[in-house]
């Protein structure tokens, strides 16, 4: 909480898939812990790359967390809380509009949160609940990759169906890693509409 108003706020760390989201969010809830401060940490009920009760990153870390449901993640996270003033919830980008409301509830309880997710669809296109969170939090930090094609800095999330550019037209969500994706600059960027 901020120590001169006592209330709580909103954190958002954003960017592309590779950009380091999770493992930044892990740091923040290290450094509360070691500040004495109680850590809750939330992931959506959709994804289980690093087990159905873990928040991981791509490098190995993770933290056990609450799987709540995306469409209504705030009651879960209620029946789970038990006075923590952190906390946190993973790949945002897999939540319903609801997710900005729970958010602001918490932090209106008085509660820091530290949301993580990707702010654009492997088209190029602003991802859900994302743009909502980013306006309605206090902090936001926007992270970078290294595209794999040419060097630049990344910004954009590649989907990919067996090594070629995902279709315009596939579905939105589809949970994966390096086997799916890769992080690309926009010029390096493609979405197929053949």
């Amino acid at each position: 909480m901020h120590a001169i108003t006592n209330s709580g706020w909103v954190e958002v760390i954003t960017g592309c898939m590779f950009s380091g989201k999770t493992e930044e969010l892990l740091r923040r809830l290290r450094r509360a812990e070691i500040a004495g401060q109680e850590v809750a940490a939330f992931t959506p009920n959709v994804d289980d790359r690093f087990g159905t009760a873990a928040i991981g990153s791509h490098v190995g870390r993770r933290i056990e967390a609450g799987v709540v449901d995306t469409e209504d993640p705030l009651p879960g996270m209620r029946e789970a809380l038990n006075g923590e003033s952190v906390v946190a919830v993973d790949e945002a980008n897999f939540f319903s509009a609801a997710l900005r409301e729970a958010c602001d509830e918490l932090a209106d309880d008085g509660r820091r949160v530290v949301v993580s997710g990707t702010d654009q669809t492997f088209r190029g296109e602003p991802f859900d609940p994302l743009p909502a969170l980013i306006a309605t939090a206090e902090y936001v930090d926007k992270l970078r990759a290294i595209c794999t094609l040419c060097g630049e800095p990344a910004t954009r999330n590649q989907r990919l169906i067996e090594g070629d550019p995902a279709h315009y037209d596939d579905p939105t969500i589809m949970v994966g890693a390096e086997e799916s994706y890769e992080a690309r600059c926009r010029h390096c960027h493609t979405v197929r509409r053949d």
